[in-house]
């Protein structure tokens, strides 16, 4: 069986007397995209925070190809190949569309084949139009693709997505799904989101995690039809 890209064993937050995250065994394969949900509350931003280095766990690990990376800092983790999109874009809003994006390459690459992989990368979050414009007179959904274009542009192998599809209209939401469904062709993705809709466009693992424990795991399909799910983060009405 090939070494999982990801994967935690009984990793645990406590605040105080509160566990915002108990004994989580996750694991996600080479190339994967998998969903995460669950009510507020149920320690999904916590998890994430522990694999991205933001907080150090209570107890448990964090494997990455078989590393551990348990209490290693955020900028250790990010050149391992992580890298994570923060709901609230991490942005430069004085510069244009194309420095942002720069800024960003250029800690791999330089010259000319800095330059290729600036057009390439405005191309793909669809941005070319805009490159020239300040990141700042953006909408909201263009905002989140350049942030979403920071991250690709340092070639991760593993991307985190904390609800890229918050606060964006139809259209953001319908072209940000077909977006991480190409991303997913060469690199695998975590995606925590609220909007099932969302969900129903890119997903086909799922994990509920509720009270900071995984409640179940299964296909999107299946987790649909689950009634302790839908009671539990979709709520009856939805369920009828």
């Amino acid at each position: 069986m090939a070494e999982p890209l990801l994967q935690t064993r009984a990793l645990s937050m406590h605040f105080g007397g509160v566990k915002a995250v108990d004994d989580v065994d996750f694991t996600l394969a080479e190339g994967e995209l998998r969903c995460l949900i669950g009510p507020n509350g149920a320690g999904k931003s916590t998890f994430f925070k522990m694999l991205t280095g933001q907080l150090e766990p209570s107890h448990g690990e964090v494997l990455f190809r078989g590393q551990d990376i348990s209490r290693a800092y955020a900028h250790q983790i990010a050149r391992l190949g992580i890298g994570i999109k923060t709901q609230v874009p991490s942005v430069f809003d004085g510069l244009s569309v194309r420095e942002n994006i720069h800024l960003a390459a250029s800690r791999l690459y330089s010259g000319e084949r800095g330059r290729r992989l600036v057009d390439e990368m405005l191309e793909r979050i669809r941005l070319t139009d805009a490159a020239e414009r300040m990141v700042g007179q953006l909408a909201h959904g263009q905002r989140q693709w350049v942030e979403l274009g920071l991250v690709l542009a340092t070639n991760p192998q593993l991307i985190l997505l904390d609800e890229p599809a918050a606060g964006m209209t139809q259209e953001e939401v319908q072209k940000t799904a077909e977006l991480v469904r190409e991303i997913n062709r060469t690199k695998a993705l975590i995606v925590v989101e609220h909007d099932m809709q969302f969900i129903r466009m890119i997903a086909k693992q799922v994990t509920v995690f509720n009270r900071g424990r995984v409640l179940v795991e299964d296909s999107l399909e299946n987790i649909l039809r689950n009634p302790l799910v839908r009671d539990i983060y979709l709520g009856k009405q939805a369920a009828a």
